[in-house]
């Protein structure tokens, strides 16, 4: 038991007539409580508190705590605190001890490794726990370090010990409020009051029966985001890069769930949570964390198959069940998990679904390494066929060419565009099918087997109260004879042997079989899919002309050497490039000679660089350029492009931006370790403000300090609150920063260049090569990293090796990807 006198220390510190802090008082009872405040007093740091004896035990972290097994982190053992101080949180006066800032950063409970008395151990040295708290979870090591000199207070080091919690994510620098009142540190700072619904939900133990700890995470539940989808090929593709799956035949659908708050979403973003009832309730009963993850629903036929027939004939109430197959982890926690490896991903799926072991409904799709051997096995035994994946590849909300299918037999989906009449006593004799293409219908051929009476009762119930006196497509006059026409908005998935030509070009189906309605596809986006040759998809045939020209004399890197290079890093570039409006700078005969500026394309750079009409100040509409596909890349490349500089928006929503950039730009003379300081200034000043940012060296001078944004936010209020905060800082610290334009304000300084953050401007991408002597890159780094950085072009084309280690390293998977609304400040 504490001595009467063990928080003498704490009370003879403090003033409390003063201080808001509570007097010192010993508790009673013991219930491992523990907490973390975020303290901005004469320097920032985290004291760690444990409940034991009637007091908090303290220490404070000087760098904060790191899921980061390999981080050992300095906590300097400090007075015991009151159990009451557990929930403190606001201001101690200047001139106090401790004045300044104190957020509850985090809560939970603790307990020792089963085995170990606290007390003992920690009088010892050491002290083995495990935390459930918001934010720190797991395992965890404080270790006193031997005493150098007359030290005055003991110094330990707190760690991470390596188990299901631990991670790469940086807690200091991606969680910035507060677990009780959400409050950043400037509101608290204020005095403002808390938000309305604060982020501070119950932790719980693990569940005995999993081992895995159940996170009541302070999110709400995962918004819908468009998922990724696969390229018809010809054949499996071969080799160790790529992963296989069976092609499930049901419906897509994407799950956001938060608990017992579950959501079921259609490919389209329609919310079918009632017509997937059996599937969100088994969700519900798994009582997940925060998560959106992406499956298909599926029914198996009386073989044991995915089958679109039986799904039909399930969702109508006719016999079977409903089962959902998870593929993929697009968002956990309130994290994007979409930039970490396929294979990363389904491992940390895999994690997540523990709790449906035994289920009869919610299932983890497997996967193997020997696609042709699982295509000739599941197309021996009647399946659709399979989907292939590269295992290193990011996710991404569109159809990419790092998910291939390859199917067993012709399907497609098809519009019904009429019906013929019975000569019999049933309800029809065919249904006449069509395609879009080039913005006009074209007729497909028929389609008379796979109805039962029930299935075609039932699309007779769908047809009749859209007919019309005209085909909405040109039919031959012999196939037109005696139909009834539609509205084109029906979708059916068909089955065929053959096509006598290409479909919406002539071309018609041959043996065709009904297999079902598509309702969770729109009509107008029914156009006819061709398998394309694997080899000529893997590795895309971007004709790279003069690919011998030297573009950077000084480092011998020549055009082909360029385009291999962005070829090779497409993956990550992407994440950050993909869709939003370009300025390139092109080089065409190098680096040494003329290079200019291009945002707009006259139809010269092919039909994988697109075009989007932007209106201008003057009213008209130009055409900006932008890439979605390293196919796209390539195509700048060929016509001479070193730099790609982006938008911080992305079309279509380019009114919005998601990004928000501050390029610290030194002025002539000013060495590189005056502007890591100030990067960190910058990085610091916007945390107090709630908004977490990522470092990326520039390639040239400066550092550009990133912040992702949720896109909530439009443009005049993004430039607005960069142009307040630039112009603050640059007041608070005139001696370091300007955050005017002029070259004769920046002497001496560094120019916090806010106006990259208006609409129409533009920054250089992440990964990208500058037109820079010795082909320097653009390169994102951890702020760890930045200390022992040397120069803003630290990397260059030449340790390509070097770069494409850290584009699938774990510890950079999450930078840029943490969506945050813009401060109301």
């Amino acid at each position: 038991m504490a001595k009467d006198n063990a928080l003498a220390k704490y009370n003879a510190k403090r003033d409390f007539g003063v201080t808001s802090e509570p007097p010192g008082a010993l508790g009673k009872g013991d219930r491992r409580i523990f907490i973390v405040q975020k303290h901005d007093a004469t320097r920032l740091h985290y004291d760690f508190r444990l409940e034991m004896e009637g007091v908090l035990k303290s220490w404070a972290v000087t760098k904060g705590p790191s899921l980061n097994p390999d981080d050992k982190r300095l906590a300097v053992r400090t007075e015991d605190h009151p159990i009451a101080y557990a929930s403190f949180e606001g201001v101690i006066p200047e001139g106090e001890y401790g004045g300044g800032t104190v957020m509850l950063w985090d809560e939970g409970r603790w307990e020792p490794i089963a085995g170990k008395d606290p007390v003992k151990t920690i009088l010892e040295g050491h002290l083995h726990f495990r935390l459930f708290g918001h934010r720190m979870k797991g395992e965890w090591l404080l270790v006193r370090m031997k005493p150098r000199g007359k030290e005055k207070q003991e110094n330990w080091l707190l760690r991470k010990i390596d188990d299901e919690a631990a991670g790469s994510v940086s807690l200091i620098e991606t969680a910035l409020t507060s677990v009780t009142t959400g409050r950043t540190m400037a509101e608290i700072a204020r005095g403002a009051k808390a938000k309305t619904k604060p982020a501070k939900t119950q932790p719980t133990k693990p569940k005995p029966q999993t081992g895995k700890t159940v996170n009541r995470k302070s999110r709400d539940l995962p918004d819908f985001k468009e998922p990724q989808l696969a390229t018809l090929v010809d054949a499996v593709p071969e080799g160790r890069d790529w992963i296989h799956e069976v092609k499930y035949d049901g419906y897509r659908c994407l799950i956001a769930a938060n608990s017992e708050d579950v959501r079921a979403y259609t490919r389209s973003g329609l919310d079918w949570s009632e017509k997937f009832g059996p599937v969100v309730e088994a969700f519900r009963n798994l009582d997940l964390p925060a998560c959106l993850i992406d499956g298909e629903i599926i029914a198996m036929d009386s073989a044991g198959r995915p089958s679109f027939s039986q799904l039909q004939a399930t969702l109508k109430g006719e016999g079977g069940k409903l089962a959902y197959f998870a593929f993929d982890l697009i968002e956990e926690g309130g994290m994007s998990t979409e930039k970490l490896p396929n294979v990363e991903r389904k491992e940390q799926l895999k994690r997540l679904l523990a709790p449906a072991i035994g289920s009869d409904t919610v299932f983890y799709a497997e996967h193997v390494t020997q696609g042709q051997k699982l295509f000739d096995a599941l197309c021996g035994k009647g399946y659709e066929g399979i989907i292939s994946k590269k295992a290193d590849a990011p996710y991404r909300g569109q159809r990419t060419r790092n998910w291939l299918k390859v199917k067993c037999t012709l399907r497609q989906e098809f519009v019904i565009i009429g019906f013929t009449a019975s000569d019999k006593a049933r309800g029809f004799k065919s249904l006449l099918l069509g395609t879009w293409l080039d913005d006009r219908l074209h007729y497909a051929g028929k389609v008379g087997t796979g109805f039962t009476a029930s299935v075609m009762n039932d699309l007779l119930d769908k047809l009749r109260p859209l007919v019309i006196a005209k085909a909405a497509a040109d039919v031959p006059k012999a196939s037109a004879r005696g139909a009834q026409w539609v509205k084109p908005q029906l979708v059916a998935e068909i089955a065929y042997a053959e096509a006598t030509g290409p479909l919406g070009q002539g071309g018609v189906l041959r043996h065709a079989s009904y297999l079902g309605l598509r309702e969770d596809k729109p009509a107008d986006a029914i156009v006819p899919e061709k398998a394309l040759a694997t080899e000529e998809v893997i590795t895309p045939a971007i004709n790279i002309s003069s690919g011998d020209r030297v573009l950077f004399p000084e480092a011998g890197v020549t055009k082909q050497s360029l385009a291999d290079y962005y070829r090779m890093l497409a993956d990550p570039i992407l994440v950050h490039l993909a869709n939003r409006p370009i300025s390139l700078v092109r080089c065409p005969q190098g680096r040494a000679k003329k290079c200019f500026f291009q945002k707009h394309d006259a139809g010269t750079f092919g039909d994988d660089v697109h075009h989007v009409a932007i209106t201008e100040k003057d009213g008209q509409d130009d055409d900006y350029l932008y890439v979605d596909s390293v196919e796209g890349m390539l195509g700048c490349v060929q016509m001479g492009a070193i730099e790609f500089h982006g938008w911080g928006s992305r079309v279509p929503d380019y009114e919005n931006p998601d990004r928000m950039v501050l390029d610290l730009d030194p002025d002539e003379g000013l060495d590189f370790a005056t502007v890591k300081k100030a990067a960190v200034i910058v990085k610091d000043q916007l945390s107090f403000l709630g908004l977490a940012s990522d470092a990326m060296l520039s390639g040239g001078k400066g550092i550009h300090v990133v912040v992702t944004l949720d896109g909530a936010a439009e443009w005049p209020a993004v430039k607005d609150f960069s142009s307040r905060f630039a112009n603050a800082l640059a007041q608070a610290k005139p001696d370091i920063f300007t955050a005017n334009i002029r070259k004769a304000e920046r002497k001496g300084r560094i120019f916090i260049d806010w106006l990259r953050n208006q609409r129409g401007a533009t920054a250089v991408q992440p990964w990208t090569v500058r037109a820079r002597p010795g082909a320097p890159v653009a390169m994102p780094i951890l702020w760890s990293e930045l200390e022992d950085i040397q120069t803003a072009a630290a990397f260059s084309l030449q340790d390509q090796n070097a770069i494409v280690e850290r584009a699938v390293a774990v510890a950079l998977k999450s930078w840029g990807t943490l969506k945050q609304p813009l401060p109301s400040v």
